[in-house]
């Protein structure tokens, strides 16, 4: 079983911490589930505390970081899940199909064993338009064309809704566009770390695209085009929430 978190992983519990008006969001949708399993489970974000949980992780990088007290975690993939069928009132899956090898199958597995899935994905067509893909590092947008659409992920779950998910200003969780008005949050090494879209970039291409970032802040280039920075608010930077809509 192949890590990709021995590289991408390390810290990643530091810089990526659930955000809370997130989590009500999730939360919110699991709807009356009283039993949760979170696939692709990472080190236990968005994983609620008053139903019963079991987590479903390959990367020992990432159990390893997974907070005492948290949910007991199966080391397995989202595509062989070991669970028997409808064991689960709800099926959780955040930020994770992106990193599927067969995402058909994955998704498959989800309806397999629960009634309801909730998954956290992103709008590529709309992240593609988030200016430090446009403006700064396209490769992102590229490398992201295969990846499963959210439309897609809802005709896996179908019948499914799939709403915007508003990112606000001052989100814990590091996710890509986390920083939509943050710019200068991914000069800093450490934060681009533990975001796998560019972590798995050339670092050189990578450095290149922040020092014309860094020149734009400076000459206020960045401002005139995106406004003041750590205005605050809320944005729609292309995450969506896929939920079907189980009888």
């Amino acid at each position: 079983m192949t890590d990709p978190y021995r590289t991408l992983g390390p810290g990643y519990a530091g810089r990526r911490r659930p955000d809370p008006r997130v989590a009500a969001i999730i939360d919110e949708a699991l709807g009356e589930a009283r039993s949760v399993v979170n696939v692709g489970a990472g080190t236990g974000s968005y994983e609620p505390t008053d139903r019963r949980v079991l987590a479903v992780e390959p990367s020992p990088v990432m159990i390893a970081q997974r907070p005492p007290g948290s949910a007991p975690v199966v080391r397995a993939v989202a595509e062989h899940l070991p669970l028997p069928d409808g064991s689960f009132d709800a099926a959780l899956a955040v930020l994770t199909v992106h990193h599927w090898t067969d995402p058909a199958r994955g998704l498959a597995e989800l309806r397999r064993v629960a009634r309801r899935q909730v998954v956290l994905t992103w709008d590529q067509s709309v992240v593609s338009r988030f200016w430090l893909v446009a403006d700064y590092l396209p490769e992102i947008a590229e490398a992201e064309r295969s990846l499963p659409t959210c439309d897609y992920i809802a005709q896996q779950l179908g019948p499914a809704e799939v709403r915007p998910l508003p990112v606000p200003h001052d989100c814990t969780d590091g996710f890509l566009a986390a920083y939509w008005n943050r710019p200068y949050a991914y000069l800093d090494p450490a934060v681009r770390a533990s975001i796998s879209s560019l972590a798995k970039l050339d670092p050189d291409r990578v450095e290149q695209a922040m020092r014309r970032l860094a020149a734009d802040l400076d000459s206020g280039r960045w401002q005139e085009r995106h406004g003041r920075p750590d205005e605050p608010g809320s944005a729609d930077v292309g995450y969506r929430l896929v939920t079907s809509l189980a009888p």
